[in-house]
């Protein structure tokens, strides 16, 4: 098996420039969610499948989404199968990686290129998507077609899934896969996810923290601010109700857990809003909202009844009737929220296979841990599918001059090769 991987492992090399091609032509297409005010993924997935319809796939499978706001009314996904030495009846590893990138942000901070304008230079290329998740997603196609051009079947069915929707919480891709084709997915495949990782390709991670965002809303009067005591300044009701929240989650819930970075959950107050657009306004609404990580031995119901139950508190602290009507209201509106699943088991087949190909591959000990972040993965260690997050990343992802290090294209290639082939 060694001299075959190394067969494959030098194929992949000869490819990297056309790699880099394929990266570049991807990076052109704007694959924008429609919630960020874009058309969504459908051109960048029929761009994909003109490249990939000569590869000898044995099956190539598009779902569609509907999503009205969406160009031509879908958000597509793309699952391509190329069989294992047992064909149908090998075992299987999915790799996924997302069509979808976020909107480029402040265009002035871009000063290498143009977001959707890719340059190679100094063995990156940049461009928004470059990195989240172009990187991987090419890797994953090249490691695949080097064993194609080699002519090599490997031990496990390798099913690239090219999804929709990652970056605005997966409703039209993995989640929305899961729930209207769950006969696509088996209890013992394994799940590679290479939308996360560091600089040197040493961690994999198992386990993901509870998301929870929601945001308070005060309701109060709003009144010239020289004449208070005629209204209810909302401004000050929300900092007091923030300012004891984030004593009383930090206080109750301290539990650490090394297997995370960070080691506690985190409760950050993030936005703030109110209209007052002058200093002598005193505010009659304000906004609050709360970004929470959460490690999984915590119930995000009972934050939620504490965050009730103090909100009440705080009602009842400034309690004021004003032209018959009591003040304040307070609203608490959940934004988003994803219970973690059980961690993947360190000493799942999946993780020790990761961990033998970088040995084997780079000579180096992974290390396993857990992160604050949501991916794809928490989606399938809900379906008891052990999976795990990894990639040789320089933590692009989201940011001005984003860019992929072709380096770590290429070698990821190898190690997803590995993971089919060992």
């Amino acid at each position: 098996m060694g001299e075959t991987l190394d067969r494959v492992s030098r194929e992949i090399e000869n490819l990297r420039d056309e790699m880099v091609e394929t990266l570049v032509e991807l990076i052109k297409i704007p694959a924008i969610s429609p919630d960020y005010g874009g058309e969504g993924e459908y051109d960048k997935a029929q761009k994909l499948l003109e490249m990939i319809k000569d590869w000898p796939f044995d099956k190539v499978e598009v779902y569609n989404a509907p999503d009205g706001r969406a160009k031509n009314g879908v958000r597509p996904s793309i699952l391509a199968y190329y069989y294992g030495e047992k064909g149908e009846k090998s075992e299987r590893l999915w790799i996924l990686t997302h069509l979808d990138v976020v909107p480029p942000g402040d265009l002035s901070r871009w000063t290498v290129t143009e977001p959707f304008k890719p340059l190679v230079k100094d063995g990156k290329v940049y461009g928004r998507g470059s990195e989240d998740n172009g990187q991987s997603l090419v890797s994953s196609l090249y490691a695949v077609k080097a064993m194609m051009n080699l002519g090599i079947r490997p031990k496990r069915t390798v099913i690239l899934a090219f999804v929709s929707d990652e970056e605005t919480g997966s409703h039209y891709g993995v989640e929305w896969l899961i729930k209207n084709h769950p006969e696509l997915f088996k209890k013992e495949d394994l799940v590679l996810v290479p939308d996360g990782g560091k600089e040197d390709g040493t961690f994999v991670e198992v386990a993901e923290k509870s998301i929870l965002w929601f945001k308070v809303r005060v309701k109060g009067k709003q009144v010239h601010a020289s004449m208070p005591h005629k209204g209810l300044n909302a401004h000050r009701v929300a900092l007091d109700l923030a300012y004891h929240l984030d004593r009383l989650l930090h206080e109750k819930y301290p539990t650490r857990n090394e297997l995370f970075e960070p080691p506690e959950s985190t409760f950050e107050p993030t936005v703030v809003k109110n209209p007052a657009n002058s200093p002598n306004i005193a505010p009659g609404e304000h906004e609050v909202v709360f970004d929470c990580r959460v490690l999984p031995n915590y119930s995000l119901d009972e934050i939620l009844e504490d965050v009730g139950r103090l909100t009440e508190e705080v009602k009842e602290k400034y309690r004021k009737e004003i032209d018959g009507k009591i003040l304040p209201e307070i609203g608490i509106e959940v934004l988003q929220r994803l219970d973690a699943p059980a961690p993947t088991d360190p000493n799942s087949e999946i993780v020790v296979l990761l961990k033998d190909a970088l040995r084997k591959l780079r000579g180096k000990d992974a290390k396993v841990g857990g992160i604050g972040g949501g991916t794809f993965a928490a989606f399938f260690r809900k379906l008891g599918i052990p999976a795990v997050v990894w990639a040789t990343l320089d933590e692009m992802a989201h940011q001005p001059d984003e860019y992929a290090r072709i380096d770590n294209m290429v070698e990821d290639a190898k190690v997803m090769a590995a993971l089919a082939l060992l």
